[in-house]
Order: C-alpha cells, then sequence, then structure tokens
C-alpha cells in the first residue's frame, strides 16, 4: 500500500492547525513555508481536507484555513482518506477461475483467501489510524520537540496567525 506525500503534508498541517487557539486561521502560504512545501502543492491537499469537513477556509483579513471540527474527532484515517482516497488498495479480479485448471463459477463458494488475506491486512491498517487522533499525534511529536523548538513554534504562530474577534 502506498501513500502518497500529500498524505504527509496534510498530516502535519493539521497538527499545526490543531495547535492554533479556536479565533486563528494560517493562511495557504504561510502553511506551506512552515512545512516547507510549494503552495500550489499544498493548496490542493488543503481542497481535499476542506472538502472531507477536516478544514475550513475563512476569507478576509482575519482569514485563513483552521480544523472544520474538534482535533479528537480527526484521526489520521480521516486524513489519509480525504487525501488519497478510500478505495480498497487490493482489487481481486477472480484468477482462480482463469487459466486451463481454473475453478469453475460453482466451485467458487467461497471468497478468495488471498483476497481475504490482503482485505484483513487492510482493515487492521485502517483502524490503527483511524485510532491515532490528532491530539494523540500531537502529544507524540511534541514529546520529541525541544524545548527552544516549542517556543520557536508558539511564537511563529502567534506572529504569523490571523486572529479573529
Amino acid at each position: 500500500m502506498k501513500i502518497g506525500k500529500g498524505v504527509e503534508w496534510a498530516a502535519h498541517t493539521c497538527a499545526l492547525l490543531a495547535l492554533l487557539p479556536a479565533n486563528a486561521a494560517l493562511a495557504l502560504e504561510t502553511l506551506a513555508d512552515f512545512i516547507g512545501v510549494p503552495s500550489p502543492y499544498l493548496a490542493k491537499q488543503m481542497q481535499l481536507l476542506s472538502r472531507a469537513g477536516i478544514v475550513k477556509a475563512k476569507r478576509g483579513v482575519a482569514g485563513g484555513y483552521k480544523l472544520a471540527r474538534l482535533p479528537e474527532t480527526i484521526s489520521l484515517w480521516d486524513i489519509t482518506g480525504a487525501i488519497d482516497g478510500t478505495t480498497r488498495s487490493f482489487r481481486c479480479t477472480e484468477v482462480r477461475q482463469n487459466g486451463p485448471c481454473g475453478a469453475s463459477s460453482e466451485e467458487v463458494i467461497t471468497p478468495c483467501k488471498i483476497a481475504a488475506s490482503f482485505r484483513n491486512a487492510e482493515d487492521k491498517f485502517r483502524q490503527e489510524l483511524s485510532n491515532v487522533k490528532l491530539p494523540e499525534l500531537v502529544a507524540g511529536i511534541a514529546q520529541d520537540v525541544s524545548e527552544q523548538r516549542k517556543a520557536r513554534i508558539k511564537a511563529w504562530i502567534e506572529q504569523n496567525a490571523a486572529f479573529s474577534s
């Protein structure tokens, strides 16, 4: 299963947005600068997150992006599904019915064991990502960040966020 780099960008962006006060938003260019990616590329990810109801955009002087839901309701699977889609990675084409020794449709009475194994693995993967919510993710990231960097991030947010009254 391949996860696109857009998922990484979106997850980092959502983690950053989870740090914002309720009355704050960050402009697209500011978000792109923070994670070090071109803003046109991040714009696509933000549109997908917006369509999925994960972020919302506000226009105007105090505009920018913010989370559309409480952080504890947003999982890594929500973000992954919004960016890469929710279509299953493995698609069984019933090759067991092909070739000179293929099974007849009457013989195929149980699901393909190979397909079932892939489905089971993917279900576990999705469940694991569903169990990781933004607050847990942010807390985990914070454990690996020095106090000096935390202070820089806090100051950066205060300097770059647009605050509404």
